[in-house]
């Protein structure tokens, strides 16, 4: 997974430059044509968002916004390649926002059920992590 960072003009619901945002529609399409891309979407600023804490054993609700805006999400891509390498490679191609300097983009790979589903666990639980992951939904019992 390739994250954007946000910055202040993300928090602010700015819209990027028109030549960014061609830019972007041009690195997406390179992304689809290799095959590589499994999505692709901007986020809210976080004043539209939500956080849950965790106190005592009991949840609850922060609504945003939500201070330090350059430790926020403004993006992300969901790729799958081979290797990290590979992942570094298309993070290098995503366009530059004009006048950003300073951490852009995080690079990490996504956990999935294949990543813990070796032969230690039972049969029935590999086939239900891999159904639930695969298909959305929860086989009969």
């Amino acid at each position: 997974m390739i994250v954007g960072k946000g910055n202040a003009a993300t928090e602010a619901g700015e819209l990027p430059p028109q030549e960014l945002v061609d830019a972007m529609h041009a690195y997406n399409e390179a992304l689809a044509k290799a095959g590589v891309l499994l999505a692709a979407e901007g986020l809210l600023p976080s004043s539209k968002g939500a956080q849950i804490a965790y106190s005592g054993g009991r949840a609850s609700v922060i609504d945003g916004p939500f201070a330090e805006s350059k430790e926020l999400i403004a993006g992300f891509w969901l790729i799958q390649v081979k290797s990290r390498e590979e992942a570094i490679e298309w993070a290098l191609r995503v366009p530059v926002p004009p006048g950003h300097d300073g951490v852009g983009l995080d690079v990490w790979r996504v956990f999935d059920a294949s990543d813990v589903l070796d032969e230690s666990l039972p049969e029935e639980e590999r086939e239900r992590a891999l159904h639930v992951r695969l298909r959305g939904d929860v086989p009969d019992a």
